[in-house]
């Protein structure tokens, strides 16, 4: 899937997955400008009867496009170092995986190529895209902690910055989602409520903080976890930790990288059951090498190695460094792995984390006025169609 083939308007037809559940003959009418119908066939409006029926989606689910909220790169290219060609070509391959909305996520980096890494992003949303679509940027660190840097450059890591947050937001507002920081952090708890003032998502990550400090957080704002149970105090039956808080309390959202490598399928399992009220996120936390075959790469600034699929920083092959996972593989294995119903998956990997971006009113579920972003699956939930804003993807 590459180009984007253009039509004025199309009707799809198979079972259908809406808010209500899946309907099983159903039918969606969707052109460029949005989904106008979305329901049982046999209801129809005779006023879509004269569109072009895609054919080939009898027999198939159509589900909401993926939404990726933690991403770092794809197609051998790095959101932290990127130019409007490699933030085409990282859409674009993500897009061919079924992404069709995501937040360009950085790495702790020094300063200067933070500032950079917005200034391309920001640039590159002011013209179409033509491909998933760039909802903002995920600043993962530098407000992090040394303990628990993971694949994190800890020559970059500082205290939280206010100043430059504010900064930040004044050259590009809005363009920041989410921050994942340590919440235990000098000056932590701070950024926690202006971030939340600002609308922008407070997510705690790589690191130490105990129990008690993520209740804190929590009461001052803090409303994500990034990749859950990974670069984090571990649960303990007598000191729950960062872990255990996260599953405790309900206002925490929980970001998980469904690969089979970072996460067992019965913690994720676990995971889902307590966050099952909308508050599980799927997420690739894909680095440069997606997409591509094993070797050598970068994460950042830091060296990594690809063996068998699996990401791991070439000084320390202990440490995972990102992932390889796109959302189609993840959302497979939500349901053939952990055993989540495919509308429970489809939350997951969908409607959620529109909600945690506040746009849930145009993207994130399959629903008339709503941005045609589809997706096409097979029995084997192998994918076979992508639509972007109505448009459909070329093979």
């Amino acid at each position: 899937m590459a180009e984007i083939t253009s039509t004025a308007g199309e009707l799809l037809f198979g079972k259908v997955l809406t808010p209500a559940g899946i309907i099983q003959q159903g039918a969606i009418a969707v052109s460029e400008e949005a989904i106008h119908y979305a329901g049982e066939a046999a209801f129809l409006p005779e006023v879509y009867a004269h569109w072009p029926v895609s054919t080939e989606e009898t027999g198939g689910l159509l589900i909401p496009g993926f939404v990726d909220v933690h991403v770092h790169g794809g197609a051998g290219f790095d959101f932290m170092y990127a130019n409007a060609e490699s933030l085409e070509a990282i859409t674009r391959f993500h897009a061919s995986q079924g992404t069709t909305t995501m937040l360009a996520t950085t790495m702790t980096a020094d300063k200067k190529d933070i500032d950079r890494a917005l200034s391309e992003v920001d640039a590159f949303r002011a013209s179409p895209m033509p491909f998933a679509q760039l909802a903002g940027v995920h600043l993962e660190g530098p407000f992090i902690s040394p303990k628990w840097s993971g694949a994190q450059n800890p020559e970059h890591i500082v205290p939280a910055n206010i100043e430059w947050l504010e900064q930040w937001e004044a050259l590009y507002p809005g363009l920041i989602r989410q921050v994942t920081l340590a919440p235990e952090r000098e000056g932590a708890l701070e950024a926690v409520t202006w971030l939340r003032k600002h609308g922008i998502t407070a997510a705690l990550g790589h690191t130490d903080a105990v129990f008690e400090e993520v209740i804190a957080a929590a009461d001052a704002g803090l409303n994500q976890a990034v990749h859950m149970f990974n670069a984090m105090t571990p649960l303990h039956h007598r000191k729950p930790g960062a872990a255990g808080a996260i599953l405790f309390d309900s206002r925490i959202r929980a970001e998980i990288i469904a690969d089979g490598i970072h996460v067992h399928p019965a913690a994720i399992s676990v995971l889902a059951r307590l966050k099952n009220a909308g508050n599980l996120l799927l997420i690739t936390d894909a680095m440069s090498a997606t997409g591509l075959s094993d070797g050598e790469y970068t994460i950042g600034d830091l060296p990594v190695l690809v063996r068998d699929g699996v990401a791991r920083l070439k000084e320390n092959p202990e440490a995972l460094a990102g992932s390889t996972l796109t959302m189609i593989r993840g959302f497979r294995y939500l349901v053939q792995e952990v055993g989540l119903t495919l509308e429970e998956a489809s939350r997951a990997a969908s409607m959620t984390p529109a909600e945690a971006l506040g746009m849930q009113r145009t993207i994130g579920t399959l629903e008339a006025g709503k941005r045609g972003d589809i997706l096409l699956l097979d029995d084997a939930l192998d994918l076979r169609g992508v639509w972007i804003n109505g448009r459909r993807l070329a093979d």
